[in-house]
């Protein structure tokens, strides 16, 4: 018997909340964009990758962040005086680091899933989400959870300042989200480190109109303010000249009829919000000419996802404790 995850890709900020908004996405054709991690028992922990970007990863295991994971999961295990048992991990490594797309975070949301499965559910969804963001905080350098909140839970989530984290927010069951990755990495860090430490107060209050209009907005149902809030004025304005032609490109899906493009997360990944599938298809034709740099590169049109982290209908049925 195994245990099986997915956790699917995300979009972190989702343009008007920087670091305080999330998104889970999937595939309108139903490919599994996110990673997957599965557990089965073994004489000897060992743990091991393969997928199409496994070849990204850190050489050594123990350098993987699926071994960190494991080794607090112990840990919690043992505070909760668990007897813990060796297993052998897989993460199918399916997102390429750097992406923007909440790479760390899915294959650090499927691990620890995937081990609470596998330990028949010992840890509630709170303790895993604080587990989740100590790892992310890993990786990035700073402890935010607007991947590691939707990729685990799902939908569009708002990040509180109180103990339960997170927030699920509406959302429009007829827009699509169109994404594409050049096929070049951008790391957090770095995409962090090129927006200034301090902004001026006239910045910060537009931001805070943005975020909550588009968050009022979004409980009225009103489309056409929800797509007039949706704009980035944090970190857009200094990460746009990472981005492969980024201005050029987003003119051109505004002029073809998305409501919004923005910089997924840390980038290169960039979305853009359309109210039809005929405009989807085409700004995801546009993207998949003009915004290919390699045979690494790949676009998706997608909807918001409403499940997060699941159990794979293979050795067993069902779905993660959470859901």
């Amino acid at each position: 018997m195994s245990i099986k995850i997915f956790a699917p890709a995300s979009i972190g900020n989702f343009s008007v909340g920087y670091d305080l908004l999330g998104a889970a996405i999937r595939p309108i054709d139903g490919s599994l964009l996110g990673d997957v991690v599965a557990v089965k028992a073994s004489d000897n922990y060992e743990l091991i990758t393969d997928g199409r970007f496994a070849s990204q990863l850190p050489g050594h295991p123990d350098d993987n962040i699926i071994h960190h994971c494991h080794e607090l999961f112990q840990q919690q295990l043992s505070e909760k005086a668990m007897q813990t048992q060796p297993v052998l991990i897989t993460l199918s490594k399916n997102l390429p680091v750097g992406s923007g797309l909440g790479s760390s975070s899915s294959s650090i949301v499927a691990a620890f899933v995937a081990l609470n499965q596998w330990y028949d559910c010992p840890f509630s969804e709170q303790e895993l989400l604080l587990m989740m963001g100590q790892m992310e905080a890993q990786i990035s350098g700073s402890l935010h959870y607007d991947n590691i909140a939707p990729c685990f839970i799902g939908g569009l989530q708002l990040m509180t300042n109180d103990n339960h984290i997170c927030q699920s927010l509406p959302w429009f069951n007829d827009w699509y989200i169109v994404i594409a990755n050049p096929g070049i990495n951008i790391l957090t860090k770095a995409a962090r480190d090129a927006i200034p430490k301090a902004i001026k107060l006239s910045r910060a209050t537009e931001y805070a109109q943005n975020l909550a209009g588009f968050v009022q907005a979004l409980y009225r149902q009103d489309k056409s303010s929800v797509a007039h809030h949706l704009k980035d004025v944090i970190a857009e304005p200094y990460r746009y000249t990472l981005m492969p032609n980024f201005k050029q490109h987003k003119a051109k899906l505004l002029r073809m009829g998305a409501h919004a493009m923005g910089i997924s997360g840390s980038g290169p990944t960039i979305f853009a919000v359309c109210s039809n599938r005929d405009i989807a298809d085409e700004v995801h034709h546009y993207l998949q000419k003009h915004y290919n740099e390699n045979e690494c590169a790949f676009s998706y049109v997608c909807k918001l996802s409403g499940q997060g982290a699941q159990q794979l209908k293979e050795e067993s049925e069902g779905v993660a404790c959470h859901s």
